[in-house]
């Protein structure tokens, strides 16, 4: 059931902004929940491609090679915890930030919304820039440029939702 519901909320964070705006009346619980899953898949990607570079990099130098074979089963679950967690950061930091952008949007545009129910649409509305950047890591296209285009296309998906907010 709550796994319908997390996929019923991605979808519509994908496809409509009005959805996204009216996300701002769901309970803070469900928006962090959606987020923190969202992380956990977002980690799991990282972690495998970090086992995959590790693997590929490490292949040169031979004595680094055994040594982090032999290490494998401490090193993976420390590393994936680390990412986790930083990612889990990240995000945080990302939104909340955004969610500031966003009320500088409101302010502009005169329309009402509290910091916290921007915050809620961002969280929805970083959805769509959080695949980008996923398909952008994998792409081997560099960090600078992946930011930047996740946090343009973040402003423009959380625009398209702020003006459903009510006029002031």
């Amino acid at each position: 059931m709550i796994f319908l519901s997390l996929v019923q909320l991605f979808l519509a964070s994908i496809t409509s902004p009005k959805k996204i705006a009216a996300f701002r009346l769901l309970p803070i619980g469900k928006v962090l929940t959606y987020v923190f899953v969202f992380v956990a898949i977002l980690s799991i990607l990282s972690f495998i491609q970090f086992t995959t570079e590790l693997k590929n990099d490490s292949s040169s130098i031979v004595g680094l090679l055994d040594y982090v074979e032999d290490m494998e089963w401490i090193l993976y679950p420390f590393a994936f915890i680390i990412q986790f967690i930083m990612s889990t950061l990240l995000i945080f930091i990302r939104i909340s930030i955004m969610a500031y952008v966003g009320m500088l949007i409101l302010k502009g545009w005169k329309r009402r919304g509290d910091y916290r129910h921007v915050w809620r649409t961002t969280a929805f509305a970083y959805t769509v820039p959080t695949l980008i950047s996923i398909v952008f890591l994998f792409s081997g296209l560099s960090d600078g440029w992946i930011t930047l285009s996740t946090t343009i296309v973040c402003v423009i998906y959380l625009a398209l939702a702020l003006k459903y907010y009510p006029k002031k």
